[in-house]
C-alpha cells in the first residue's frame, strides 16, 4: 500500500503547492488607477477558478483513495485469497500459507517450512463437495520445507484439503477447517492485463461521477457515457473473454448460471445504463447518477469469486454450478 499511496500523496501535494502559486502569481501585486477595475475582476475569475481546480482535485483525490480501498478490500476477502496462519508443535511455532487458487497446467505443491528434519507432514484432501475418502499424501522434505502434490483439476475443479504434522509422539491437524482450492486455465496477458485496468478506470470513473453528481458539477453527462463504456469493455468484452480462458464459458451469469462476479457486473452495468437514459431526459435529476456509483462501489466490495464457476463432480463433463 505504501508503494501506491506515497508517490500519489506527494503528486497531489506537489498540485496543490503550484495551483496554489498559479493563482497567486495571477493577481498582480500592485494596481494603478486605470486598470483597476479589469484586475479586479481578474481577481474574482481567478479565485473562482482556483476554488474550481482544487475542488476537482480534491474529488480525484477522494476517488482513488476510495476506489484503491474498496479493490484492496474485495482481494483479501475473496475466496481465492490466500489463508495465513501459525501452528505450534513441540514448541515450536511454524508459520503457513495455503494458496486456494492455482492457475495454468500441472499439479498444486503445497509447502510448509519446518525448524526441525525431525517433524512429518502428511497432506490429506478431496474432491469438493463429494463424500470421497481423504487421500493422504506424504510431505516430502526439501532442505526444510515440506512438500506434497494436489493433482491437477479440469478447470473450475475444486479441492479441500489439510495438513498433520506428528513430531516425537505429538500431532496437531490444521487450519481447522479445510483449505478449498479451485484450479483454472492460464489466461494470456493481452486478455487479463487490460480486463483489470478498465475494470480499475470503470470503480474511478463511477465513483467520481457518483462524487461530481454531489456537488453539482455540470458536466455529468461527458463522465456517465465514460463510465458506461469503460465498464462495458472491461466487463462484457474483456470480461468473457478471461472467464473463457480461465474456466471454458464466456460467461456463467444470469441466464445461464449464477456466477457472482458475472451477475454483479451485469448489474452494475444496468445501474450506469439507467442513469444515462434518465439524465439524459432530466439533467436535474443527480439522484440516478449518484445512485448509480453507490450500487457500483457495493458491487465492488463483494468479494471477487464469490459463488464464482465451480465444477460439478456429480456431472463431471456435463456442465459446472
Amino acid at each position: 500500500m505504501d508503494v501506491v499511496f506515497v508517490p500519489f500523496i506527494y503528486t497531489i501535494s506537489y498540485l496543490v503547492v503550484h495551483v496554489q502559486r498559479l493563482g497567486d502569481e495571477l493577481v498582480p501585486k500592485q494596481m494603478d488607477e486605470q486598470n483597476i477595475v479589469s484586475r479586479v475582476r481578474m481577481g474574482f475569475w481567478v479565485q473562482s477558478n482556483k476554488g474550481s481546480m482544487m475542488k476537482k482535485l480534491y474529488i480525484w483525490l477522494f476517488t482513488i483513495l476510495i476506489t484503491i480501498a474498496s479493490i484492496v478490500y474485495q482481494r483479501k476477502t475473496g475466496p481465492t485469497y490466500p489463508i495465513d496462519g501459525q501452528v505450534e508443535i513441540g514448541g515450536m511455532p511454524l508459520a503457513y500459507t495455503f494458496e486456494r487458487a492455482h492457475a495454468g497446467a500441472g499439479d498444486h505443491d503445497v509447502r510448509l517450512g519446518i525448524s526441525n528434519d525431525q517433524i512429518v507432514g502428511t497432506l490429506y484432501w478431496r474432491r469438493y463437495k463429494t463424500d470421497d475418502p481423504f487421500n493422504s499424501v506424504p510431505m516430502q522434505n526439501k532442505d526444510g520445507i515440506l512438500t506434497a502434490g494436489l493433482p491437477h483439476q479440469p478447470p473450475a475443479g475444486k479441492l479441500e484439503y489439510h495438513v498433520a504434522l506428528e513430531f516425537k509422539g505429538e500431532r496437531v491437524t490444521f487450519p481447522h477447517h479445510n483449505v478449498v482450492i479451485r484450479f483454472r486455465g492460464d489466461v494470456p496477458a493481452w486478455a487479463l492485463i487490460p480486463h483489470i485496468l478498465l475494470m480499475f478506470l470503470a470503480m474511478i470513473f463511477s465513483t467520481y461521477t457518483g462524487l461530481s453528481a454531489a456537488i453539482k458539477d455540470e458536466k455529468l453527462y461527458r463522465w456517465i457515457w465514460i463510465t458506461c463504456l469503460v465498464l462495458f469493455a472491461g466487463g462484457f468484452i474483456f470480461g468473457p473473454l478471461v472467464q473463457k480462458f480461465a474456466f471454458g464459458d464466456f460467461w456463467t451469469g444470469i441466464p445461464f448460471g449464477t456466477d457472482l462476479t458475472d451477475n454483479k457486473t451485469l448489474v452494475a452495468q444496468m445501474a450506469w445504463i439507467m442513469a444515462l437514459i434518465i439524465y439524459r431526459r432530466n439533467p436535474k435529476n443527480r439522484l440516478v447518477v449518484i445512485i448509480a456509483a453507490a450500487i457500483t462501489l457495493i458491487v465492488f466490495l463483494i468479494p471477487h469469486s464469490l459463488m464464482g464457476s465451480e465444477l460439478d463432480y456429480g456431472q463431471e463433463g456435463m456442465g459446472k454450478v
